[in-house]
């Protein structure tokens, strides 16, 4: 494996430090604990001892760890002659597990984008690594968020970085194929109703309210269907956001309707993720409920003309 050049490891040290919280895929179990291998580090073997595997009295091995199973383990000891690498999985704690997998996806998202460019272009991936990958892990900490600015500021983060015009374009080019974020859309539907004197005006100034929530960077519209039937819709970069802003939108649209008398609220359909197939159906909703107002309005005026053609009879 060592002799694939599009194969190497994430970070520029060949073996981790002891302390060191890792991700590793368990390859076998045996007598003495699970063979697996370490998944930043060129697949390096490594092993968990049997007594670092549970802080408990081990029943079942096989209910604790399964071979191809990811798991994140803690290094131990580190014999870089010999090529030992001992890990315990009992003494990682629940922070450790967020953080270190945070961080493996992140260096995996950079190892996916250099290895297509290594591919791409016939090199070696880690000369790609040794001249743009470990240097930026070094100036930003991770290599993964130089290539999240870069998409905003090519020219300062890969300023002092070595590598030919095809591959900084090739580069930049899937960064922001892969890294710029993509609006979601939130879609929830109401049922909103006022048989008051003042009705038109109350539903009016409840929609302007549910609107108000919104801001440019995430904005709110309301169409209506057909009566009685509304939809609020929000684009958001942030998904959490999204349904944040959408719930208080919805929030606002109750609480001013219920300042008028003789109103109903109901949410006829929850908020939920906007495929793109639902968006295509929705639009073919819009599209029939729009052609059948206009029939409406056609038959209203058609009786307005004949209102007034009887007026002047």
């Amino acid at each position: 494996m060592a002799d694939n050049k599009f194969f190497c490891r994430m970070y520029e040290n060949e073996f981790p430090k002891v302390d060191d919280v890792v991700m590793v895929n368990v390859r076998q179990i045996a007598d003495m604990g699970a063979y697996v291998k370490l998944l930043e580090y060129g697949d390096r073997e490594g092993m968990i001892l049997l007594s670092e595997l549970s802080r408990r009295r081990i029943r079942s091995v096989q209910k604790l760890i399964r071979v191809g199973r990811d798991e994140v383990v803690v290094v131990l000891r580190v014999d870089e002659e010999k090529g030992y690498i001992d890990l315990s999985k009992r003494r990682v704690t629940p922070e450790d597990i967020i953080k270190c997998e945070e961080k493996y996806n992140k260096s995996k998202a950079v190892h996916s984008i250099l290895r297509h460019v290594a591919e791409k272009n016939d090199m070696p991936l880690q000369d790609l690594y040794e001249s743009i990958g470990w240097p930026l892990y070094k100036k930003f900490g991770h290599a993964y968020d130089a290539f999240k600015m870069a998409i905003v500021d090519s020219e300062a983060v890969f300023a002092g970085i070595s590598m030919s015009d095809d591959v900084q374009k090739e580069l930049l080019s899937i960064i922001k194929r892969r890294m710029t974020p993509h609006p979601v859309k939130i879609r929830a539907q109401l049922d909103l109703r006022c048989t008051g004197i003042d009705g038109v005006n109350a539903i009016k100034a409840a929609l302007k309210a549910g609107e108000s929530v919104g801001s440019e960077e995430v904005p709110i519209k309301i169409t209506y269907l057909a009566a009685p039937f509304y939809v609020v819709t929000v684009d958001s970069l942030d998904k959490k956001l999204g349904f944040d802003i959408i719930e208080k939108s919805i929030e606002a649209i109750k609480t001013e309707l219920d300042k008028h008398a003789w109103t109903k609220f109901k949410v006829e359909k929850e908020a939920k993720l906007v495929s793109d197939s639902d968006d295509k159906d929705f639009a073919a909703l819009l599209a029939q409920a729009e052609k059948e107002n206009e029939l409406v309005s056609g038959d209203e005026d058609e009786g307005d003309a004949v209102a007034a053609s009887d007026d002047d009879m």
